[in-house]
């Protein structure tokens, strides 16, 4: 049995600030994704919804929420939360679901309406809550560890505040032909480096912002995509959602330390690059087939790290990426076509749903002036809070 399933389906609420409730956001992007795949609501037969901590009970039961929201019809209901990696953890319960015959047609929504200013953890005093002690503890919070990935690689690998800016530039362009992204507008090196510090190397436009929004896809056995009269759909070939590997050398907040029932070895390779080790390993190709990545840029020089971490250069040689126009529209592997996080902002639960909507239109051929030329393959990679890995393999 081919482990592909089919997208059929790929739908979006823009992003912003809109102030109203998550479940709106998710069920417009839900409804776009139906009337995207021709498939009626009736005809889906599990919603698998990705959680949000910021909508209350409702978000806590995400599928639930957005299957009475469309209106009950009897489908079964599954909610996951992975942090950042919630979307990419709803995407893989969707296919085993489809894999495992348990249904032809799932819809995946996830959705959120962000804070103003940055996550802070919930509220309570939880003294065994690694992301409650980074806070109250180191008063770390997440633009101050951003701001030490960055200066980590400006003292390994010799990267300056103005290869950060040209990711930015880089993305913002892409983003500003993006009519789903939040921030629409160009920007230059020399307004990212006038822009506010917030976590010195890193300025304001450095660093992604909080955003509401929502993605949703329709996926679908093969068989049922080619009765659907879908020969040639877009397909998800693997999804990666690997924890990280004793010990770790670099720690990732929240996390305090690591710890193991026994002594080893340290792995050979980072957190983030077991992550995208697996989704190539699961799809049976590499780096150099792939025509676009799009990756969680919470910051410009987390960008840059996830270069390396899939493979697209060498270790410190990110940087060198972007000063030769390789990952821009137009280059060899363009990244963030998009216009990554820098141009929509984390709305956390809808966030690598969104990244397998863009890999859709890309490889359909239909992302317009953003397109990249002759795109067949395409991966995608975050991560979220206490080990979630995040990395989906489309192909067409």
């Amino acid at each position: 049995m081919s482990g592909d399933i089919a997208v059929l389906g790929a739908g979006m609420h823009p992003w912003g600030k809109w102030g109203r409730s998550f479940v709106e956001y998710g069920t417009v992007a839900a409804r776009a994704a139906l009337a995207d795949a021709g498939v009626d609501w009736t005809d889906v037969r599990s919603v698998v919804g990705a959680d949000t901590v910021r909508g209350g009970y409702p978000g806590y039961v995400a599928g639930a929420t957005f299957a009475q929201a469309l209106g009950w019809q009897g489908a079964r209901v599954t909610s996951v939360y992975a942090a950042c990696a919630s979307g990419a953890q709803a995407i893989n319960t969707a296919r085993a679901q489809i894999l495992a015959g348990m249904a032809d047609v799932v819809l995946v929504v996830g959705a959120d309406a962000a804070p103003k200013g940055f996550f802070a953890p919930a509220g309570g005093d939880r003294h065994d809550d690694p992301d409650w002690l980074r806070f109250r503890v180191l008063g770390a919070t997440n633009p101050a560890y951003f701001g030490l990935y960055a200066r980590r690689r400006m003292a390994l690998h010799g990267d300056t505040v103005e290869d950060f800016a040209q990711v930015k530039v880089k993305n913002a362009a892409a983003g500003s032909l993006n009519p789903n992204a939040r921030y629409r507008k160009a920007v230059t090196a020399e307004e990212v480096a006038a822009s506010a510090v917030v976590a010195d190397p890193l300025r304001l436009l450095d660093i992604c912002a909080t955003s509401d929004g929502a993605a949703a896809l329709v996926l679908t056995s093969m068989d049922f995509a080619r009765r659907h009269g879908a020969a040639d759909p877009v397909r998800i070939r693997a999804v990666s959602t690997v924890t990280p590997t004793y010990p770790k050398a670099v720690l990732d907040l929240p996390d305090i330390a690591t710890d193991s029932a026994a002594v080893v070895e340290p792995s050979p390779h980072s957190f983030r690059a077991s992550i995208a080790r697996a989704a190539y390993e699961e799809a049976g190709m590499g780096p150099e087939e792939l025509s676009l990545a799009e990756v969680y840029d919470l910051s410009t020089a987390l960008e840059l790290e996830w270069y390396e971490d899939l493979g697209l250069c060498g270790t410190g040689e990110g940087a060198k990426l972007v000063r030769d126009g390789a990952t821009a529209l137009g280059g060899r592997i363009p990244v963030n076509a998009s216009g990554g996080l820098a141009s929509f902002g984390e709305a956390v639960p809808a966030q690598a749903i969104a990244q397998v909507c863009e890999l859709t239109w890309q490889l359909r051929g239909t992302a317009g002036a953003r397109q990249v030329a002759g795109a067949r393959v395409g991966i995608t990679a975050n991560q979220g809070l206490f080990g979630h890995g995040s990395s989906v393999v489309a192909v067409r």
